[in-house]
């Protein structure tokens, strides 16, 4: 795993929630989502997104699910403007070639800010289109560099940031060593498929793997909830 040589204080805290199935998979072969979790799962991711400054997702998940991102509970959005802020955290797309749809429901629905990410090569017309409904931000030149991209979201303001994946983007930030803390929940359905995307895919680690600490492990509902700490370089030398 590539050392994040970074100061962690120079980005937020960093954390993934994901839903998979017994086999690793968060989605079928066609890459469509289906549930995996129940309510109460529901509800605790909700009050999650709640606690965040922000919610990241890759383009991928917008083209296949079309997500909104906003806080669910009438209650955490009033509680959240009653704290001064949006009542959804601000919408984030990592998006190299500004692919996100213009009718996306992250810019239809809720009231808040949204942030698209991409590169240098991003078309320029689409880029356009896409800063008349949100912020852009311009990160590296064929491929969003993660890690500056998270330094600019700190600039920002942004101390706690929830990401929802996909499997693409996990491993990015994962790799790159830019990961806090990992929420899966583990539910009681097997979906298979060679092709169907994991936790994290992309190239995959040969040796120095993502070493994972356990924080807490408990049943919800017909699955069983994870909560992990990433550790870092530093933890794994000094064991």
């Amino acid at each position: 795993m590539n050392e994040n040589t970074s100061d962690k204080s120079a980005r937020p805290f960093v954390f993934i929630n994901a839903a998979m199935s017994a086999d690793g998979k968060i989605a079928t072969i066609e890459r469509k989502q289906t549930r995996i979790s129940g309510s109460l799962d529901f509800d605790r991711m909700d009050e999650l997104r709640a606690s965040s400054d922000a919610v990241m997702v890759g383009i991928g998940t917008v083209l296949s699910d079309n997500p909104s991102l906003t806080v669910k509970s009438k209650e955490r959005r009033e509680k959240r403007r009653t704290e001064g802020r949006d009542e959804n955290p601000v919408r984030i797309v990592v998006d190299s070639l500004a692919r996100t749809p213009i009718y996306a429901d992250i810019f239809k629905k809720g009231v808040g800010k949204r942030i698209i990410a991409v590169t240098e090569n991003a078309p320029e017309e689409k880029v356009r289109q896409l800063s008349e409904h949100a912020e852009i931000i311009i990160s590296g030149e064929k491929s969003v560099d993660l890690e500056k991209l998270l330094c600019d979201l700190k600039a920002r303001g942004i101390n706690r940031l929830m990401v929802e994946g996909g499997a693409t983007l996990n491993w990015g930030l994962i790799s790159a060593g830019l990961v806090d803390e990992i929420y899966t929940f583990v539910g009681n359905i097997i979906i298979g498929g060679a092709d169907a995307p994991t936790l994290v895919d992309g190239e995959g680690f040969i040796s120095d793997f993502c070493k994972l600490s356990l924080i807490s492990c408990e049943r919800l509902e017909d699955g069983v909830l994870i909560r992990w700490k990433v550790k870092s370089q530093k933890d794994i030398r000094n064991l």
